[in-house]
């Protein structure tokens, strides 16, 4: 098992940041592919972000391209999603999600962290 747990989420104002934390226990961290992804209100889950094992090789949604930046400390069994330039349309709940590849499916999610953006 892999517990996830998500922070860093609030209310901040269009054109603002926010820096996203999910910490990770009970399994070894860097065997694991890390996602961020998030669901608005009256809209299905969708992909944000995700990071490799060794934190080098990323991926955007193109939503969120130039504006979002993920990392991950894998000393810390942390990831990161740095938020800049945020619109009200990334206003959602986020969650981190973890799976160990070669399984192509998230097998662990966090519980969220509620992100709004006002204009």
């Amino acid at each position: 098992q892999v517990q996830l747990v998500e922070s860093g989420g609030g209310l901040v104002q269009a054109g603002g940041s926010l820096r996203l934390s999910c910490a990770a226990s009970g399994r070894t961290f860097s065997n694991y592919f890390m996602g961020w992804h998030r669901q608005a209100p009256g809209k299905e889950r969708e992909f944000v972000a995700s990071i490799n094992l060794g934190d080098t090789t990323t991926y955007y949604a193109n939503s969120v391209k130039g504006r979002f930046t993920v990392s991950r400390d894998n000393a810390k069994n942390t990831v990161y999603l740095q938020m800049n330039s945020l619109k009200p349309e990334d206003t959602a709940i986020y969650y981190c999600a973890a799976r160990r590849p070669p399984t192509k499916e998230y097998t662990y999610w966090g519980q969220g962290t509620q992100v709004t953006v006002s204009s």
